[in-house]
């Protein structure tokens, strides 16, 4: 089902849920991440030579996502989808807002969702020269940001995001101000619902759990592989923001909130 010749999302598109088989076996995070990882270099260099060679399409970053999913799953990692029928119950883009736990939401939510809605990322500068990574993210057309000047970023984000948002791009933010195994409701910033509002689209709110790729002491890209730890995924409801943006941006960190509890998983609420 994954690999390289992978046909153009086979995942999910005509699926709400999506769940491993449960022949996968869990693995030992020594064994885990012995095998991810030479898969994922193999990724990267693929990527990076479609990328060299202006052909890193729509169809090749769903592949190597679709790669990535399968890669982890061989790994002993069992992932969860929930809601993607969510995001078939409008017309348009829309702005995705999740919360950022791991590297791995980055590699898996262009098979879930650019196939439905043509997508891009609001990235970190850093990603963008990031060795072999720097490459492919840019040939996605991401919106950049340096993180040092928020004010700067902010505009950043609206007049570019509301180019992409005319031109029928839906975005990815993830409000928080860095990457966290941990949620916390008060670093979440409401960017996404502003943009959002701003341009007359719709919210739509993504929960994850991902710290079964658990971020690396030394380089924080490359931690251990935890195949205990489930992975998770859930769209909720599209949201058009009418009146005082607070309240939505409120349901969104409470869906968040809520799924992470659904999961078992309110030891990573912060408050």
């Amino acid at each position: 089902m994954f690999g390289q010749d992978t046909s153009y999302h086979k995942i999910l598109p005509n699926n709400d849920e999506y769940i491993t088989s449960n022949s996968v076996p869990r693995r030992s995070p020594h064994i885990a991440t012995s095998i991810f990882y030479p898969n994922m270099l193999r990724i990267f260099i693929y990527s990076n030579i479609k990328a060299r060679r202006g052909i890193y399409d729509d169809y090749n970053w769903v592949n190597s996502s679709l790669d990535v999913i399968g890669s982890l799953e061989k790994a002993g990692v069992k992932i969860h989808v929930k809601g993607m029928k969510q995001l078939e119950k409008f017309d348009g883009p829309a702005v995705f807002i999740g919360n950022h736990m791991s590297t791995l939401e980055t590699f898996a939510l262009p098979s879930l969702i650019n196939p439905v809605k043509r997508v891009i990322f609001v990235i970190k500068k850093e990603l963008a020269t990031y060795p072999l990574f720097g490459r492919v993210a840019t040939a996605r057309d991401p919106i950049v940001v340096g993180r040092k000047n928020p004010r700067e970023d902010l505009q950043i984000v609206f007049n570019e995001g509301a180019e992409y948002l005319k031109k029928g791009r839906s975005i990815i933010i993830f409000p928080s101000r860095t990457r966290s195994s941990k949620f916390q409701s008060s670093t979440f910033n409401s960017l996404g619902i502003k943009l959002a509002q701003k341009n007359n689209v719709h919210v739509v709110p993504i929960a994850l759990v991902t710290d079964a790729w658990s971020n690396g002491k030394r380089i924080k890209d490359f931690g251990k592989i935890y195949t205990k730890k489930d992975v998770h995924f859930e769209f909720g409801e599209p949201m058009l923001i009418e009146g005082n943006s607070s309240e939505y941006h409120l349901k969104t960190v409470d869906f968040i909130k809520q799924k992470l509890i659904s999961w078992g998983r309110e030891d990573l609420i912060i408050d």
